[in-house]
């Protein structure tokens, strides 16, 4: 039995990406894993990390909480829709508020890189997009995949183990919908 923490990064719970991690924690629970869930769409905090690393804002009750589930989690799969080319303002301010220093990393005397303190997690990256995968990758510089998985999951030490690419969305049949939630039943963590 894993510890799977599901990051939904999406505002609005009746999205495609809502939906897809709702078939992801139903099928991963019947497997047997234990599943939390931190669920952007009724999540409440204050997004904005007003002064930087100077002076760290108190953590309101709720990221406390997360800041716990990630710390027990071996397993980390976040969800998000691709906004702009890169992650959506809430999920980029969630983790501005919850990776602080002393909690995912930490900076050391006479030490030009920080020491990593989420070590030995894994993560997996599921994406809708409008755009054709293909063309988000190549094209467009993957710039929200580059920035989550290199730039803050690495950053934490978190390794990175799967990105799935969902798309295009935009003019998407159902039955297409329909296959894309039924895929995340069958893939691992």
């Amino acid at each position: 039995m894993r510890n799977i923490l599901v990051i939904q990064g999406h505002t609005d719970n009746s999205s495609l990406t809502h939906s897809l991690s709702l078939s992801y924690i139903e099928a991963r629970k019947k497997s047997g894993d234990k599943v939390n869930v931190v669920d952007l769409s009724v999540l409440d905090f204050n997004p904005i990390l007003k002064m930087g690393y100077k002076e760290i804002m108190p953590l309101e009750d709720s990221l406390l909480e997360c800041q716990s589930l990630i710390k027990e989690a071996d397993h980390i799969t976040i969800f998000y829709p691709t906004w702009w080319g890169t992650l959506p303002a809430k999920l980029k301010g969630f983790f501005d508020r919850v990776l602080l220093p002393g909690f995912a990393f930490k900076f050391e005397e006479g030490k030009t890189l920080p020491t990593k303190l989420l070590k030995g997690k894994t993560a997996s990256i599921i994406t809708t997009l409008d755009t054709p995968p293909w063309y988000y990758r190549y094209f467009q510089g993957n710039l929200g995949v580059r920035t989550l998985k290199n730039l803050i999951l690495s950053f934490c030490g978190i390794k990175t183990k799967k990105i799935i690419y969902i798309g295009p969305v935009i003019k998407s049949s159902e039955e297409k919908r329909s296959a894309w939630i039924e895929k995340m039943k069958v893939i691992d963590s």
